[in-house]
């Protein structure tokens, strides 16, 4: 089946728009290949024809059915898109207060610029032991794999936290070393999280500069080593700076913090 036959009466497309992004519309006549104007309706009432070169055709993307909105993985999507991507975790946050999504085994994260009640032990011990995907998406989802691969498989692991400048890079690394540290029983006085961020103002003093979104943005990626004993207790924990370049200080793009679990017996291999 070509694409443009699925352009047909009642179904929806996503438009540009120039305040919301995006915005829905729905198909009020069959599209033919040769059309030079995709007809749609758009959800104030409004008819709006849709401008479309015959030689080279470049429709609107199509929108997902409403069964699908709001799906915990994008991946489950009919239709995987900017436009799609931005409306489900739209719809997520906004509508049921859910701030992750997965996409395969990535995991997306909206920050609510606020304190949530998803970080006690309670929930940690419910993540504890559980494959990913069992259960809701959380960042401790992904720690608990990661966990799970070092101490099954006896091989180093790495999370890569990335995002764009105050999208909560380093607190996001924080609970993923607090679940660590609760779940090998390595002591709630080890606290390896506040010792390895004790650390934070001394790099952030050469390293940080004032952006748009993030007064105090780091302008270095931060990799994070974790150490573990053969009982797959926390032993000890080393931070360091990559990629520091004058040039990044005038940039507003904020870097990567990394978390390496090293398992024990094994020499940390480069990244």
């Amino acid at each position: 089946m070509a694409l443009s036959e699925l352009y047909t009466k009642y179904n929806r497309v996503w438009i540009p728009d120039e305040e919301q992004v995006w915005k829905s519309a729905e198909i009020t006549q069959d599209f033919h290949s040769g059309d030079n104007v995709l007809e749609l309706l758009l959800e104030d009432g409004t008819v709006h024809l849709h401008p479309v070169d015959p030689s080279k055709p470049k429709l609107p993307p199509l929108r997902n059915p409403d069964i699908l909105v709001g799906e915990n993985d994008l991946t489950a999507l009919s239709y995987l898109h900017e436009p799609a991507v931005l409306h489900n975790l739209k719809v997520r946050f906004v509508e049921s207060r859910i701030i992750y999504t997965y996409c395969g085994i990535i995991l997306v994260a909206v920050n609510p610029y606020k304190q949530l009640p998803v970080y006690g032990d309670a929930i940690i011990h419910a993540y504890s032991g559980q494959n990913m995907g069992d259960m809701d998406p959380h960042i401790f989802a992904v720690a608990e794999e990661a966990y799970k691969q070092m101490a099954r498989n006896h091989k180093n692991q790495s999370i890569i936290v990335s995002g764009e400048s105050g999208a909560g890079k380093t607190v996001s690394a924080r609970y993923a070393m607090r679940y660590f540290a609760v779940v090998s029983k390595s002591g709630s006085q080890t606290r390896v999280e506040d010792k390895v961020l004790a650390s934070n103002p001394i790099t952030e003093a050469i390293g940080n500069a004032k952006t748009t979104r993030n007064d105090n943005s780091s302008r270095f990626g931060k990799y994070t080593e974790i150490s573990f004993d053969r009982r797959y207790r926390i032993i000890g924990a080393n931070m360091r700076t990559y990629l520091l370049e004058k040039s990044r200080v005038v940039f507003q793009v904020g870097e990567k913090p990394i978390l390496c679990l090293r398992s024990p017996g094994y020499q940390m291999r480069h990244l």
